[in-house]
């Protein structure tokens, strides 16, 4: 077992994974911070963080924590309702505190009950985002955030339309630079060449894109200037050189916000938001999982409460656990939480080492790797695996995906929801219990009804509408040795047949019944 192993022996695995993290982090990062209408370096911080802080007190193997698309909306509300952002800074601090209070209580049960029809149709919507939101960039259009993941965009357009424009505004350097990337990334991801070269197991193909990205592009500039992508197609990072000139980045509380009624209305939404989007991702984190392994819900909200004080306190953005990341790090082979750590890390490190060489990336490379991150959650056979569940599972499925495309991921999670309870209700008004027929057209047909384990008050209409539905002259059976609980409503239905039985010449047997089930 992996609890028995050394973070040593598993650092073959989670190394590659924290850099490919890393990598699809950065951009996101930064994307988030510029949709939220936030300091660039916040999302950088809440990045470090959500990797260092979090990823070292929480107990999942494979979920990422740092800055999420599905608060930028909210952000950028507090910030303009406080008119400060050093206000919205202790907003997040109250936010994190209100967390840690959930942990404490244990909140986190809330996670164990979402469908797993809805999550998984979470994760192909996000998979699909991913695609249709990274296709303007491989083309090189970058008008739009990097990690806006809204269907409203803030340049105007809105998903779809998006696609539209970008094909007016094409880049051939960009599109070069994003084919052969994907080409790498699809090679890198055979198992053959896997199972015969070890460079294709210990090299992470997206530091292979990046680095061929930086090439390409230096080689724009001395063969085909036309084709060189500018500043506004690379990674825009702020540059500190030294401990000190980072230090000069971080912003902190201004602790006077205290008495502005705004602020706490504020903190409260940013703690409910990002602890429902945290236990999702956790949820879908989880079966992403090859190991399937089940993480402690209550142990991540105080995690997740630590991490948003310490990210308040030194500038940084609120965070949660983001099911981009944590797919990615699953994707690229990581083992247990260090990967997550290690992410954190790297981002750290290489923001006051080389932040120079980080904006010579293109926007381009990173987007092929985003895609790739995207067909992995949304493919196709994922699709038919659901649909051979059955419309109670396809269909909430499918509503969640589109739901959260054309809206967001909160609101098209709730949606997703509603069709799945009315599923599940839908489901106990109809199964409450077995009925055979035996012997029918014969003088006295028997009809067996055997009661489930718990007979809810929902399964009233259907116990109703079933036993008006006997004919004369039958014999009935209602078994309920098998039930643990039924409904005092549905009780009162099968006592009130024992008279209507009598009016039709029905001979009535109940068995098993005791006294103390009726609740």
């Amino acid at each position: 077992m992996l609890k028995n192993n050394s973070l040593l022996s598993q650092a073959k695995y989670d190394l590659p994974a924290g850099l490919v993290v890393f990598l699809v982090a950065l951009p996101l990062c930064l994307g988030i911070a510029l949709a939220s209408g936030a300091p660039l370096f916040s999302g950088i911080i809440a990045g470090i963080v959500g990797g260092i802080v979090i990823g070292s007190l929480s107990g999942s193997h494979v979920a990422v924590s740092g800055p999420a698309a599905g608060l930028t909306v909210i952000v950028l509300n507090a910030i303009e309702d406080l008119g400060s952002f050093q206000g919205f800074l202790l907003a997040v601090v109250l936010a994190g505190a209100i967390q840690f209070v959930l942990g404490v209580i244990r909140a986190g049960i809330i996670g164990h009950y979402f469908p797993t029809s809805v999550i998984k149709g979470m994760l192909a919507a996000i998979g699909l985002i991913l695609i249709l939101k990274q296709i303007p960039h491989a083309f090189g259009y970058d008008a739009d955030a990097m990690g806006d993941q809204n269907f409203q965009q803030a340049d105007g357009y809105n998903t779809f339309t998006e696609l539209l424009h970008a094909f007016e505004l094409l880049s051939p350097g960009a599109i070069v630079i994003s084919l052969l990337s994907l080409a790498i990334l699809i090679l890198w991801d055979n198992p053959k060449l896997k199972s015969k070269f070890a460079l294709f197991n210990y090299v992470p193909g997206a530091l292979i894109v990046v680095f061929l990205g930086v090439l390409i592009n230096y080689l724009y500039g001395l063969l085909a200037p036309q084709w060189l992508l500018n500043e506004e197609h690379l990674v825009t990072l702020p540059k500190a050189g030294s401990l000190q000139e980072m230090g000069g980045l971080l912003t902190f509380p201004d602790w006077s916000f205290f008495s502005n009624s705004k602020l706490y209305v504020a903190s409260i939404t940013i703690a409910i938001i990002a602890s429902l989007e945290t236990l999702l991702s956790l949820e879908a984190s989880d079966k992403l999982d090859p190991q399937k392994r089940n993480s402690p819900t209550n142990r991540e909200l105080k995690a997740q409460g630590i991490g948003n004080m310490v990210s308040g306190l030194i500038g940084g953005l609120p965070i949660t656990a983001v099911i981009v990341r944590s797919s990615a790090n699953v994707a690229a082979g990581s083992r247990t939480k260090m990967s997550a750590v290690y992410h954190g890390l790297f981002l750290m490190v290489c923001v006051l080492m080389i932040p120079g060489l980080l904006n010579l990336i293109p926007l381009a490379s990173l987007a092929a790797v985003l895609l790739m991150v995207g067909y992995k959650l949304a493919k196709v056979s994922l699709f038919k695996q659901m649909y051979k569940l059955g419309w109670a599972q396809f269909m909430p499925f499918i509503v969640t995906i589109v739901a959260i495309l054309f809206t967001d991921l909160l609101k098209g999670i709730g949606i997703g929801m509603l069709f799945a309870i009315f599923y599940i209700l839908r489901n106990n008004y109809r199964t409450p219990y077995e009925y055979q027929g035996i012997g029918e057209g014969e003088e006295k047909e028997t009809i067996n009804i055997k009661l489930a384990e718990d007979v809810s008050f929902l399964n009233k209409g259907s116990m109703l509408l079933t036993l008006t539905a006997i004919p004369e002259n039958a014999h009935v059976v209602i078994d309920a040795s098998r039930s643990k609980n039924i409904d005092y409503d549905v009780w009162e239905i099968i006592d009130n047949f024992k008279t209507t039985a009598q009016t039709k010449n029905i001979t009535l047997e109940i068995k098993g019944l005791d006294p103390a089930k009726i609740v």
